[in-house]
């Protein structure tokens, strides 16, 4: 009798084939963005990158990872402001918020995991200090809508000055922007439903109990873990008035505009005078919202560059210098990515021993 283990000829289940193609997703995109990047640098002049890069210099490279540093310290302020004095954190301070941040940054920039997995691995490292599995999970979501949102509002700030800037292309960007922005305010308004709509929470629960029976028999449907994540967000949504959220959302506003300071200290150091605030706003605020949109594709590999180069070009910086631009711009997840993923490691090896102190 055949072992249906080893029953190669057997045809797979449809479900196995779809995690097959979710976790080769990552991969693929990876893969597409290195092509990408590839040929944009190798299709221009590379001597022209090399020199760019070169005049941003040590002290200007160090000024934009110290910029980088900052910024995902507000990110993290943001974070803990969202469950900031509920039951449930466990000893989860500002501290233990500040150094996840960093952790789910290094993997979301440096790993394949389509720019979201560092998020889901932030949320299950909270509770190694003894925050809720509910709560930590309704964290990372009401997180993940903010820094959304605020990334929206921005980019909508970068289509408004790019208006006023005239020519074709200019517009045209701006309209393609303002079309995806429409696309983005639907999946955030949809998302803010799911969490908080009794129907769709419904309609969500029956999915994760039909998911639950396909996956793992007909016993798993029943787990209440959904009910304890819609009870913190609850929790959440209830403490909006207290002040908390607001604070969380200007964290992140005021996170996406220290970016372009990035931008500025790498173009006055390579000696582009002609570009100005606006024009910097402009650049930050569109390519994050094309980096954003390939999102299947990690640290949006090749999109960056591309969107550098495109963005550039509507204020006479020639590709090499873009090209640069975006390089340097990857500085900082280097730097910091590396050592944030020799925390996380050193973390899921510490499990279960001591927790860190309140901060």
């Amino acid at each position: 009798m055949t072992d249906p283990a080893l029953d190669t000829d057997r045809p797979r289940p449809a479900r196995s084939l779809g995690r097959a193609v979710l976790r080769r997703l990552p991969l693929v995109g990876t893969l597409l963005g290195l092509a990408l990047g590839t040929w944009l640098v190798a299709t221009n002049d590379l001597g022209a990158i090399a020199d760019a890069f070169g005049r941003v210099g040590a002290p200007g490279l160090a000024a934009i990872v110290l910029v980088r540093v900052l910024i995902l310290l507000l990110c993290g302020m943001a974070w803990g402001q969202t469950i900031r004095g509920l039951a449930g954190i466990g000893q989860a301070g500002s501290g233990a918020f500040a150094v996840l941040r960093f952790v789910r940054e290094g993997i979301n920039v440096l790993l394949p995991v389509a720019s979201v997995g560092g998020d889901v691995v932030g949320g299950r490292l909270l509770t190694f200090w003894g925050a809720t599995g509910a709560l930590a999970a309704a964290s990372i979501m009401v997180d993940m809508l903010f820094q959304a949102g605020t990334q929206a509002v921005f980019a909508l700030l970068g289509v408004g000055l790019l208006l006023q800037v005239s020519g074709e292309s200019a517009h045209a960007l701006a309209t393609w922007v303002l079309r995806a922005l429409a696309v983005t305010a639907l999946l955030l308004a949809g998302f803010v439903a799911a969490q908080r709509s009794p129907a769709a929470r419904a309609a969500a629960r029956r999915v994760v109990a039909w998911g639950r029976r396909a996956l793992r028999g007909p016993e798993a449907a029943d787990s209440p873990q959904g009910g304890g994540v819609y009870g913190a967000l609850d929790a959440i949504w209830a403490r909006a008035r207290r002040g908390n959220l607001a604070a969380s959302i200007l964290l992140h506003l005021a996170a996406w505009l220290l970016g372009a300071v990035e931008i500025g200290i790498a173009l006055a150091c390579i000696g582009v005078p002609s570009v100005g605030v606006a024009e910097i706003l402009i650049i930050e605020a569109l390519s994050q919202a094309i980096k954003s949109a390939a999102f299947p594709v990690p640290s949006g590999l090749g999109v960056q560059e591309g969107g550098f180069v495109l963005l550039g070009g509507l204020f006479g910086i020639d590709a090499g210098t873009a090209l640069a631009l975006s390089l340097v711009k990857r500085v900082p997840d280097v730097v910091l990515g590396l050592p944030a993923l020799i925390l996380w490691q050193t973390l899921e090896a510490r499990r279960g021993t001591i927790l860190p102190p309140r901060a």
